[in-house]
């Protein structure tokens, strides 16, 4: 039985070069002979004739001869590939016999595309447990990804600044001095204003707790401890994670998508030394100055509010202050400064460098790179906590 059917007004004779499908019985089995060229341009005419075999053919046994196939592409493959994931999902016995190593690699490829998109599209599994561990497992090998691409890049920095790739080192001050300017003289009245009012809100608020104690002055000493430990840097470094963290995400990201960092590896340029190298270093310098002039604003918003609300003089303040903390209390804050630029730096550049080519993905990685950097400077602040208690510092 023939079932190929001709083009609207071929000749009556058969063209060779056109597909056709064979069907015979023999032993129990069905035999299906394809033959001619099944490409991108003559396989339409053999579709319907794979569609009604598909449809009548039940559980039975089925081998596919494909000896006398000519010319076969992604097309052609595609559509046998069908017939024969179709049987088999039927419940049928389905055999390919006759490939060449070019068809039997193309219908190989085109059955594992298949069954990427087919498990891509699968719906989340009703167990709740397991849809909870597969994620928890994606998510791991996620944040592996980054630890080692956060690695590299705080590597090739460590290393230097290498702009000419194997060309020994090289700084641009001009670029380091132009991300200082913008990381952190611009961001000195939001942190001093922001700053300014936690430290008047903590004075205020304890001095109306020690008010019942008769200890208001001690407010200075939780005032001092507090900031200059704790909250001074902490503050700073959440605000640059924002304002800082998501600018560099922003600039590398429109740069991946322009292919920008690929136009520098092309032309011999490290995209590491150009673009990441000059933003580490001006977070480096930039964070532990304004944790500085943070400090000096808390504790300059705590004086005001226990001056006008405790009747606390500024000279009575800065006395208490000056016997209530020493140099490890301002150092314990400064310590962390580089560590939590390092960190927000890193992070930063790593979504950006994983942005692709929308800008549904740079909103993405933007917004990644705040909630990440946040998080990992607010955990790294409690190690720094746990660490200073275990060496009484």
């Amino acid at each position: 039985m023939n079932l190929f059917k001709r083009r609207p007004g071929a000749d009556a004779a058969i063209d060779p070069a056109l597909p056709t499908v064979s069907v015979s019985e023999t032993g129990g089995e069905t035999l299906v002979s394809l033959s001619g060229n099944w490409t991108t341009a003559t396989v339409a005419d053999a579709d319907p004739a794979m569609r009604s075999l598909e449809a009548d053919h039940g559980r039975g046994r089925l081998r596919i001869d494909m000896s006398g196939v000519g010319r076969l592409d992604t097309a052609g493959a595609w559509i046998i590939h069908r017939l024969v994931s179709g049987l088999q999902a039927k419940g049928g016995e389905v055999a390919l016999a006759g490939l060449s190593v070019e068809a039997e690699t193309l219908i190989g490829a085109v059955r594992r595309a298949t069954e990427r998109e087919t498990e891509a599209a699968a719906p989340v599994r009703e167990w709740f447990g397991l849809a909870l561990l597969e994620r928890v497992g994606k998510g791991v090998y996620r944040a592996l990804d980054d630890v080692k691409l956060g690695l590299h890049i705080l590597g090739a920095t460590i290393r230097g600044a290498q702009l000419k790739l194997g060309r020994g080192h090289a700084v641009n001050p001009a670029a380091i001095a132009s991300h200082i300017e913008r990381m952190g003289i611009g961001a000195i009245p939001v942190v001093a204003l922001m700053s300014a009012i936690v430290g008047a809100i903590i004075a205020q608020q304890g001095a109306f707790q020690l008010r019942f104690f008769g200890a208001e002055i001690f407010v200075v000493d939780l005032v001092g401890i507090l900031v200059l430990r704790e909250l001074g840097v902490l503050m700073t470094a959440i605000m640059l994670a924002g304002r800082t963290g998501s600018a560099i995400t922003a600039e590398i990201g429109s740069m991946k998508m322009r292919e920008e960092v690929d136009a520098l590896t092309v032309i011999g340029l490290n995209p590491v030394g150009v673009l990441v190298f000059p933003r580490l270093v001006a977070l480096i310098i930039a964070l532990p100055c304004l944790t500085v002039i943070a400090n000096f604003a808390a504790l300059g918003g705590a004086m005001v509010v226990a001056w006008t609300y405790s009747d606390i003089a500024p000279e009575a303040f800065i006395d208490r202050l000056h016997a209530g903390i020493d140099l490890s209390t301002i150092f314990a804050g400064l310590i962390k400064a580089p560590f939590m630029a390092l960190i927000i730096g890193i992070i930063a550049s790593v979504e950006g460098m994983k942005v692709e080519g929308s800008a549904e993905s740079l909103g993405r990685r933007v917004t990644a790179s705040v909630v990440k950097a946040i998080f990992v400077v607010i955990v790294v602040d409690g190690f720094f906590a746990i660490f200073y208690a275990a060496i009484d510092f």
